[in-house]
C-alpha cells in the first residue's frame, strides 16, 4: 500500500537525528519506517525550514519529501497556519505524478488541514492523528496557549469530515466525543516504542549505587511537572532526582527554566541531589533509563507520553500522574503507580514507597518490559494501523507477497 504521510512541523528527520526531536518527530519516524519493513511505500511530507535541504531524503526505508510553503527558515509551529494552503497546493500536484497514495495519514490538526485539501483533489481517504488538541490546552495553558485563534474549531470540523481520526488513548476518546466528534469515526491505537533501542539489558550509565536514582524525562516546560517532582524530592531521602531535557548541558545556565528548577531545588534543600543532565542523544537515552530505578512522569497533562513507554520498555517502573495516555501505558499497581497531577505530597510519598520495596519494585520492572514489549512494539503497532488503513481505503491486506504494490489485493 502507498502511505503518505503529512506532518507539516515534525520532521521524522530530526527523530533520527535526536537531540530537537520532539514527541511527534520520533512518532512519524517509528511509524513510517515500521510500516515500509513491512512492505508498504512510505512517503513523510513536512514543511521544508532549510533551503539547502533537498527535495526527498531517503531515510529507514521511506522517504522525507520537504515541501516548500512558506520561508525555508525555522518557524514556530503555531505560526504555520497561513502556509497550510500552499502546503496543500504544492502536495495535491506531486500526487497527479507518478505517486498517487492509497491513503494520507495526516499527524497534528494543521497537517489535516492540508491533507484534507490535498486529499479532496484525488479522492484518497485521510485519517487524522491529532497529537495533542487545543481544547486541553487552553484548559490547562489559559492565557500562554499561543495556538491560533480558530484551533479549536478546526479539529472539531476535521474530526468530521475526516475517513478515520486515530485516537492513542481512551482520554482523548471521551475529549473529542465531547467536541462532537462521532465514536463511529475513531479508531484506537496507541503509539508505540522502539523495542529494539529501548530494552532492559545492555549498558547503564555511571551512578552512585548507594543512592536511588529517580529519573525524569522530556522537554523542560513547565507543564511537565518538573517542579512537582523537585518539591516531591524531600519526602525520598537519600534518593537523587536526575533531569533529561533541554538544551545541552553546557547551556542549561542560559536556559530560563533550568535556573528555576535550580533555584527550586534550593528553597526545598535538595540542590545537592538534583541534576540537571540537559539534552541526550536518542540512541544514548535506554543507558539513562536503565541507570534508574524509577521514572517519574509528573505532567500536568500528556496526550500520550512516550518516555514512559521507553522507561518500562528498558524495564523501569513509572510513577506517574494519571492524565491522558499514562492511564492506558501504566497499569496503576501492575507497571507503576499513579497519583493525581500537580500533586507533589503524593507524588513524594509513592516514590518512597516504592524505592523502599525492593520486591515489589522489580516485580513491576518486569510486568512493564513484558507490557511494552508485547502491546506497544512499533511493528505491532504499524500491524494494526495498517488494517485501519486497508479499511479506510476498501482494500485486503495480503501476507503472501512481498510487493509493496502487490501487497494490497
Amino acid at each position: 500500500m502507498r502511505i503518505a504521510m503529512i506532518s507539516e512541523h515534525a520532521s521524522p528527520l530530526s527523530a533520527l537525528g535526536g537531540v530537537d526531536a520532539g514527541g511527534q518527530n520520533a512518532h512519524v519516524a517509528e511509524l513510517s519506517a515500521a510500516l515500509a519493513e513491512q512492505g508498504h511505500e512510505v512517503r513523510v511530507y513536512t514543511r521544508r525550514d532549510d533551503p539547502d535541504l533537498p527535495v526527498v531524503v531517503a531515510a529507514n526505508g521511506f522517504e522525507v519529501v520537504h515541501v516548500p510553503a512558506g520561508p525555508a527558515r525555522t518557524l514556530a509551529k503555531d505560526d504555520l497556519l497561513p502556509f497550510m494552503g500552499d502546503f496543500a497546493e504544492w502536495t495535491a500536484a506531486d500526487w497527479r505524478g507518478t505517486w498517487l497514495p492509497d491513503v494520507v495519514h495526516a499527524h497534528f490538526w494543521m497537517s489535516g488541514l492540508a491533507a484534507v485539501t490535498a486529499a479532496r483533489r484525488h479522492d484518497v481517504p485521510v485519517l487524522l492523528t491529532y497529537h495533542a488538541l487545543g481544547s486541553v490546552k487552553r484548559r490547562h495553558q489559559g492565557a500562554n496557549d499561543t495556538s491560533p485563534q480558530h484551533r479549536v474549531a478546526y479539529e472539531r470540523q476535521l474530526g468530521r469530515v475526516a475517513d478515520r481520526v486515530v485516537v492513542q488513548c481512551q482520554d482523548e476518546i471521551r475529549e473529542l466525543i465531547a467536541m462532537g466528534v462521532p465514536r463511529s469515526s475513531m479508531a484506537l491505537v496507541p503509539s508505540g516504542v522502539n523495542t529494539t533501542l529501548f530494552r532492559p539489558g545492555g549498558p547503564a550509565e555511571p551512578r552512585d549505587p548507594a543512592r536511588p536514582r529517580i529519573l525524569t524525562v522530556g522537554r523542560l516546560v513547565e507543564r511537565k511537572g518538573y517542579e512537582d517532582v523537585v518539591r516531591a524530592l524531600p519526602a525520598v531521602p537519600g534518593a537523587e532526582l536526575v533531569v533529561v531535557g533541554g538544551p545541552p548541558e553546557g547551556r542549561l545556565d542560559d536556559h530560563p527554566y533550568a535556573r528555576r528548577l535550580r533555584a527550586l531545588a534550593e528553597e526545598c534543600g535538595v540542590a545537592g541531589r538534583v541534576r540537571l543532565a540537559g539534552a541526550v542523544p536518542t540512541g544514548d537515552m535506554p543507558r539513562w533509563y536503565r541507570s534508574a530505578d524509577v521514572l517519574a512522569a509528573a505532567p500536568w497533562y500528556e496526550p500520550f507520553g512516550l518516555t514512559p513507554l521507553e522507561a518500562m520498555a528498558c524495564g523501569v517502573p513509572v510513577v506517574g500522574t494519571a492524565v491522558g495516555g499514562l492511564t492506558d501505558t501504566v497499569v496503576d499497581g501492575v507497571t507503576g503507580d499513579l497519583v493525581p497531577p500537580r500533586d507533589p505530597r503524593n507524588l513524594g510519598t509513592a516514590l518512597r514507597r516504592l524505592l523502599g520495596d525492593d520486591l515489589r519494585r522489580v516485580s513491576y520492572a518486569a510486568a512493564a518490559a513484558d507490557r511494552a514489549a508485547h502491546s506497544y512494539s512499533w511493528r505491532r503497532v504499524a500491524a494494526r494501523l495498517a488494517a485501519v488503513y486497508a479499511t479506510v481505503a476498501g482494500r485486503t491486506l495480503s501476507t503472501t507477497t512481498d510487493s509493496p504494490r502487490e501487497a494490497v489485493v
